[in-house]
């Protein structure tokens, strides 16, 4: 997450039209809870807070998904990806993980 927070601290014009808040719910080795800020001053910092959108998957997985080794609709549909609150916050995400590839 450390990589994707410096990204977004680079790129802030890049995603702050998203204009939503999500929460990455990492479990397992290396995971954690992190609060994704794509509004006015964008933010990847960790800990907990409300968010719009809370995307919940292994720390593994996760790092699968962002390295192109998986992709999000086959987490999903395999049950390995789990979205909570705003499903259409969620398919803008596709959008923020080309900027972090």
């Amino acid at each position: 997450m450390t990589e994707a927070a410096d990204k977004i601290a680079r790129h802030p014009e890049a995603v702050s039209h998203i204009g939503a808040v999500y929460k990455f719910v990492l479990e397992g080795e290396g995971g954690g809870t992190w609060i994704l800020n794509l509004t006015e001053r964008p933010s990847l910092v960790e800990g907990e807070g409300e968010a719009q959108c809370t995307v919940r998957l292994a720390a593994k997985d996760y790092v699968d998904l962002m390295e192109g080794r998986a992709a999000a609709p086959a987490l999903f549909f395999g049950s390995k990806l789990k979205i909570e609150g705003d499903l259409g916050l969620a398919m803008k995400l596709g959008a923020l993980a080309s900027l972090l590839h």
